[in-house]
């Protein structure tokens, strides 16, 4: 599954964007984005789009974004680059068929996403990071399946304090297993979440399993949450057909996988007289430790009032 390094190293930023570590209460470190850019992200042409079904984006794809069909052979995925990174070498594993992005994963999406984890540590030494977003509340944009992957390396490049910064699902592993399952549980975070640690050469039946445990965990806890409030602010998705009830994000490495499942896309913004300001949306990044924001006033309300992080991270994910 040999990839050309070509189409990635030419794969520079698309935006302009500024950065600050933030830190939880208990000293998480948290990258904050501020690309204002994005407030007019291109959306194609400029003419107006028709009413109706978003096109899929993976269907017939650019020769110049696709990468990969893997395996070359009778493919069930593709590699491909996303038209407008914000951080470099940004990328994406689709499935060949349009299936479901509110669908369970299957083993083979798992095997496959590991195999590019694991090609990327070797060919380049250094790290990848993987995730997943299911479900509206998850800042899932498309509803064909797939993953995306970040470099870990361009995730740190030019932040002054990334010596101090290591994506979260590292910080997750560090906590003591439980003795049933093994999961692992970072106190120290807001946020429901579980995370276990793969072994060196987990098969693709692994992967799978782990996948699985993490996600009966997730969904215990948001029935738990919902069935704990009188009056609760979420709710069960329809599953007809096969969608998953819940919405979450899925992050891996080559030695860990984690879930968050989530209560809500994004939470609001505000400045030091409490009025809102703007909102910040996260998804699997935030399995990353990183969030981003588009508008100034987002950009200076953060960084000058940290504590807001914490409320964030409560409000979006399920409470612990």
């Amino acid at each position: 599954k040999h990839v050309d390094d070509s189409f990635l190293n030419n794969r520079s930023s698309s935006f302009a964007v500024l950065r600050k570590l933030l830190r939880t209460k208990s000293a998480a470190p948290f990258q904050l984005r501020y690309c204002p850019a994005l407030a007019k992200k291109p959306t194609g042409d400029g003419k107006k789009q028709p009413s109706g079904p978003k096109p899929d984006p993976f269907d017939q794809v650019s020769p110049e974004l696709l990468i990969a069909n893997i395996p070359s052979n009778n493919p069930s995925h593709l590699l491909v680059l996303n038209k407008y990174p914000v951080i470099p070498q940004h990328f994406i594993i689709a499935t060949k068929l349009n299936k479901q992005q509110t669908h369970m994963l299957e083993q083979d999406d798992l095997a496959a996403t590991h195999a590019c984890l694991k090609a990327w540590e070797e060919n380049k030494n250094s790290k990848l990071f993987s995730f997943f977003n299911s479900g509206e509340h998850s800042g899932a944009s498309q509803a064909h399946r797939h993953l995306q992957f970040l470099s870990v390396d361009e995730m740190k490049r030019d932040q002054q304090e990334s010596a101090n910064w290591d994506p979260l699902i590292e910080r997750m592993l560090a906590a003591p297993a439980d003795e049933g399952q093994g999961l692992r549980t970072n106190p120290g975070l807001p946020f429901t979440h579980y995370a276990l640690e793969l072994p060196q050469e987990p098969s693709p039946e692994t992967l799978y399993s782990s996948y699985n445990k993490l996600y009966e965990a997730a969904a215990a806890a948001v029935r738990s949450y919902i069935s704990s409030n009188q009056n609760p602010d979420l709710e069960l998705h329809p599953s007809e057909g096969g969608s998953s009830p819940i919405s979450y994000n899925l992050a891996m490495t080559t030695s860990a996988m984690a879930i968050v499942p989530r209560r809500k896309e994004g939470a609001a913004i505000k400045d030091s007289k409490g009025n809102e300001v703007g909102s910040v949306a996260l998804n699997g990044t935030l399995l990353a430790g990183t969030l981003m924001v588009k508008l100034e006033d987002e950009w200076n309300a953060l960084r000058d009032d940290q504590l807001q992080l914490d409320g964030i991270l409560t409000a979006i994910g399920v409470p612990r």
